[in-house]
């Protein structure tokens, strides 16, 4: 089935992105061009001038490289035709639940509901009118909901490889469009030569064995991404700030409300922050939540005080941290040692795992390999550790950092080098 093209939008990263019929409707519905108020990298623009982008222009450029992937596997008679538009469709809304600044907004979410932006995401599908455009194009709206963030049981798992995991559209838009906008180097990738290079095999998503450098590039890429970027450590003060603003003022303003999805749907950066800013400080918490927004919007940030990255097989320093009990404790013993008030102290956690998720949210492994043996082709399924340079990444980004008020620098940097500098915390966060 050849799609029938209507309109077209010029993309910076992928140039001209053409749309169906039903793909016009979605993008042009509400809740899709709520994105456009959502950025995509949430309080980095304060370091990455650039960095302004939003989640709008990533699930247009998501739908675009899906439906690459999807019309390759299609020519080569790996995927059926008429699944194309699934999914570009599914690729098209996968991050439509994502609240206001993103990911952070999540952390703040983490604490009051069992729930993510892909379960919203699904609601969102289900509960606008976002249902009623699929349906009247001839598609479920539940299967779609589920098919959009990667947990489609219905069809082969390479189907949901498609939408998220190592090989996605997702990783192969979000990378090339984060370094170009913030004008980091190191998201720059071959993704075409990945694309080109795919295929199916037992039901999963396959690479041949000659784009094997494309793919070993694209997960060093994405490494290096988190290092410079999405956890650069003045990008993490920004979004500290602005998460503990959150969290003093959500009773007042229900943020993280989420019984009726149209008011949930009306939170984007700007409401958010302009809530806070405008909040009445009848109370220390909220007058302290006014003041931590007013200092992200004017970019008055803490400072790091300490620093710990490690590269760690099992993300130990996480898991050690994992608990909000074992974070107050550390709080209060740094503020103490320190003799500053506790909430001058931000301890920041941030463990991921330095390759990509799989759509099944496990660790990704291994890639199945695709070669020619003996004069046919034969699948394998290559450990990453085998690979010389992600072999040496694999496992977690372990980062462990301490913030403060400019004032108190010194001071919490001293007690928190005390505290944390020394043996006794290395060998509690070894194998």
């Amino acid at each position: 089935m050849t799609l029938t093209h209507v309109a077209e939008i010029r993309d910076p990263v992928h140039g001209y992105v053409k749309m169906t019929e039903v793909e016009r409707e979605l993008i042009d519905s509400p809740f899709v061009q709520r994105l456009r108020r959502i950025h995509q990298l949430a309080g980095s623009y304060l370091v990455y001038p650039g960095a302004t982008h939003t989640r709008f222009e990533h699930v247009v450029g998501t739908m675009h490289v899906a439906g690459q992937i999807a019309e390759s596997l299609a020519k080569s008679s790996e995927m059926e035709e008429n699944l194309v538009q699934e999914v570009r469709l599914a690729a098209l809304l996968h991050d439509v639940g994502h609240g206001p600044f993103s990911h952070m907004y999540e952390e703040v979410l983490s604490e009051k509901e069992v729930t993510s932006h892909e379960d919203i995401s699904q609601r969102v599908i289900l509960e606008t009118s976002i249902r009623d455009i699929l349906e009247k194009n001839g598609y479920s709206a539940k299967k779609m909901s589920r098919f959009a963030v990667g947990r489609q049981d219905s069809k082969p798992p390479f189907m949901n490889e498609i939408i998220a995991g190592g090989l996605s559209a997702d990783m192969m838009d979000y990378l090339p469009r984060d370094s170009y906008f913030t004008g980091v180097e190191y998201g720059k990738v071959d993704a075409q030569r990945v694309i080109d290079s795919l295929h199916v095999a037992n039901g999963h998503l396959v690479i041949d064995d000659a784009a094997l450098y494309a793919f070993e590039a694209l997960l060093l890429a994405r490494y290096e991404m988190f290092k410079a970027v999405y956890f650069h450590r003045t990008v993490r003060a920004a979004e500290l700030m602005l998460i503990r603003s959150m969290k003093l003022a959500d009773n007042t303003l229900g943020l993280t409300d989420l019984s009726e999805i149209e008011r949930y749907l009306e939170l984007t950066d700007e409401v958010v922050l302009q809530s806070l800013l405008s909040l009445e400080a009848s109370t220390p918490g909220l007058k302290e939540a006014k003041r931590l927004a007013r200092d992200f919007r004017d970019r008055r940030l803490v400072k790091c005080a300490y620093e710990k990255l490690v590269q760690r097989k099992g993300g130990t320093v996480g898991r050690i941290f994992a608990a909000e009990v074992a974070r107050t404790r550390a709080v209060s013993d740094i503020a103490r040692a320190a003799k500053v008030d506790p909430a001058q102290v931000y301890l920041d956690v941030p463990t991921t795992p330095s390759v990509p998720y799989t759509y099944s949210k496990e660790i990704l492994t291994s890639v199945g390999l695709l070669r020619a043996e003996g004069g046919r082709r034969a699948v394998t399924a290559l450990p990453l550790e085998k690979l010389p340079l992600v072999g040496s990444i694999a496992g977690y980004m372990d980062m462990l950092r301490v913030y403060t008020e400019a004032k108190s620098r010194s001071a919490v940097e001293k007690a928190t080098s005390r505290l944390f500098g020394g043996q006794g915390f290395m060998s509690a966060t070894t194998e």
